[in-house]
């Protein structure tokens, strides 16, 4: 039988009210009160702080606060990833970000999600991975939804809702995000 914990990092039906669950979200939060009123800089401290909070980060990795997650350690990310004021990870499912990605202000990064029933709302919910290759720049107030992957080489344009997936080396804006062209090619 699967924990509530597996259940969730499968994608599958769990309850997030579960005691273990509860635990590991208020772990999370007061490591992330540390972060965001009592260090709010970058400081030898505040490095420890989001070692603990995200242990499965790259060298470079930096956060500027605030920042908000539930889990933080179903957070992985390569070398020399930033993420600029407000941004929220909402890592119920995996989140995995490549080396060399950068997110502007007020980037949401959302694996959480519910059933459409509404009686089976009132007591599970999903998460659904989400993967961000090497070398993305995505823009301020840009939202990506549950499930989605975003390519190597992708920027996504600010204010965008990324609903779909984005292919290698793209440039993707609006809400919902469209592709506008390979990043690769002259614009026309």
């Amino acid at each position: 039988m699967k924990t509530e914990k597996e259940k969730m990092i499968a994608g599958e039906y769990y309850l997030a009210g579960d005691p273990i669950l509860v635990k590991e979200r208020r772990k999370a939060k007061n490591l992330l009160h540390r972060l965001n009123v009592t260090e709010y800089r970058m400081t030898k401290k505040a490095k420890e702080i989001l070692a603990e909070l995200i242990p499965n980060a790259g060298k470079s990795f930096y956060i500027e606060p605030p920042f908000h997650c539930d889990y933080g350690y179903n957070i992985s990310c390569g070398d020399n990833v930033y993420f600029n004021v407000n941004c929220v990870v909402l890592d119920c499912a995996p989140v995995n970000i490549g080396s060399n990605v950068f997110f502007a202000p007020n980037v949401q990064i959302y694996t959480a999600t519910h059933p459409l029933d509404a009686e089976l709302r009132k007591t599970l919910e999903n998460a659904l991975l989400i993967s961000i290759g090497d070398d993305c720049w995505i823009g301020g107030n840009t939202v990506i939804c549950p499930g989605i992957t975003i390519g190597k080489g992708c920027v996504i344009g600010a204010g965008s809702v990324v609903t779909k997936d984005i292919p290698d080396n793209s440039l993707a804006v609006g809400n919902p995000a469209k592709i506008i062209r390979k990043l690769n090619q002259e614009p026309q």
